[in-house]
């Protein structure tokens, strides 16, 4: 069976995402092809495959148009994978997000909320998600009224994630009454979270 997925003009991380939503759709062994438009999406998609143990070719169809093709061989899931599946909750890992800021990184603010966005989305597409993931100072503003990633918040809240905004941060930005998903916390209950989490994420 072979599947092909259109990935052109999606920015990272989608492409992955998708492929690995056509591997669950093969449900064995077969071919997924995605078409891409950039070599940075290539890359990405034969790491992808190799972790997995899988074949990839890839090859350049026309200027911006690329092919890969992941030959999924369909291997039975170990025992610990079974019982994970049976498992109707993807919130496994004690994992606390903590989101300072609005943009990810430094050095360009525009390339920096762009990079958020696909962060937090990207997120809520991992097999286990974290058990919460916080906003503070600037990162409030990703949970209030105008932000570009609050479908993804809710869908992580509807998987089970707790999302929860500092209050005083919301007060100190006049967001207060923007609030749109999750609920308000303190800085008791922060380091509370962080320090009681087995793993921090900051991105």
């Amino acid at each position: 069976m072979v599947l092909r997925v259109d990935a052109l003009g999606d920015a990272c991380p989608i492409p992955v995402v998708k492929a690995k939503a056509a591997v669950r759709e093969l449900d064995g062994p077969g071919t997924v092809e995605i078409l891409v438009d950039n070599e940075i999406a290539v890359q990405n998609l034969e790491k992808m495959a190799r972790q997995e143990g899988w074949e990839v070719l890839s090859a350049k169809e026309a200027e911006d148009r690329f092919l890969v093709a992941m030959e999924v061989d369909g291997g039975d899931a170990s025992p610990v994978e079974e019982e994970e599946a049976e498992d109707p909750s993807p919130v496994r890992r004690d994992v606390v997000v903590a989101v300072g800021s609005n943009v990810m990184g430094t050095g360009d603010d525009a390339l920096g909320a762009v990079l958020m966005k696909s962060f937090l989305f990207a997120l809520g597409q991992q097999d286990e998600l974290p058990s919460t993931v916080l906003f503070f100072n600037g990162g409030a503003r990703l949970t209030t009224t105008g932000s570009a990633s609050l479908d993804d918040l809710r869908a992580l809240e509807a998987a089970g994630v707790e999302i929860l905004t500092c209050g005083t941060c919301l007060d100190h930005y006049g967001l207060k009454d923007d609030l749109q998903v999750g609920g308000v916390t303190n800085m008791y209950a922060i380091v509370e979270k962080l320090t009681r989490a087995g793993t921090v994420v900051r991105p």
